[in-house]
């Protein structure tokens, strides 16, 4: 396995997110939005990349990850999620607190660390937004979700994962207490703006906006 720099797994990480998170085709300029990184920036890491076999660049069909280059970006997620888990699980931080730290510590390079890291947290699935873990082999956790403004009118789902992970969304569903494991039902589809009244595992019932119900990802039970 080559060595990459950290900027440089960043890349590959971002490339990755945007391409699973987008259809697959990835361009310079997403990537420069994503990074907020300059497109001239951008373009003489995308050539490093190039050279080191990580990713492959074609001119109007966009950056695509090589096989080898899938396998470094997932090795990073599965350090940050880990990172997220023990910061969140052991070290008492909140869910909204984790993210830039644990962007610190995905670059450690220790594999014996990750290994047994994994072992102490009992090998988690999901970090604590939800996303799945990938395991050593790169694998995930099998999910289907689904937007909750997917679900229909008296249907229940499974709160698994918080497509928006920013602070100040993750502050707002803390007061409503929304988290990945909670049950919501959908009492009530608002057609006029698309909002809806919705009912927690303990009852409680709100309204949330579409916005809001958009990111939020559901395991829909059937």
């Amino acid at each position: 396995m080559i060595n990459l720099s950290y900027s440089e797994e960043n890349y590959l990480k971002a490339i990755y997110h945007l391409a699973v998170n987008g259809n697959g085709k990835v361009t310079t300029n997403s990537i420069s939005e994503k990074l907020l990184t300059k497109p001239a920036s951008v373009s003489d890491m995308i050539r490093k990349l190039s050279d080191k076999g990580v990713i492959n660049y074609k001119k109007y069909q966009g950056v695509h990850l090589t096989r080898l280059g899938k396998q470094m970006a997932l090795k990073v997620i599965r350090k940050h999620r880990l990172w997220e888990v023990f910061l969140v699980e052991k070290l008492n931080f909140n869910w909204d607190e984790v993210h830039e730290v644990a962007e610190q510590l995905e670059h450690i390079k220790s594999p014996l660390l990750i290994k047994r890291l994994d072992e102490f947290l009992k090998f988690p699935k999901y970090d604590p937004h939800g996303d799945p873990i990938p395991d050593e082999n790169g694998d995930f956790a099998e999910s289907q979700p689904i937007e909750l403004n997917e679900m229909g009118e008296g249907n229940s789902g499974i709160l698994v994962t918080i497509k928006d992970t920013s602070a100040p969304f993750l502050k707002y569903l803390d007061k409503l207490s929304i988290h990945p494991g909670v049950k919501i039902k959908v009492v009530e589809k608002i057609e006029y703006d698309g909002s809806m009244q919705i009912e927690l595992s303990k009852g409680k019932v709100m309204h949330i906006s579409k916005e809001v119900s958009g990111n939020l990802l559901v395991t829909e039970e059937l």
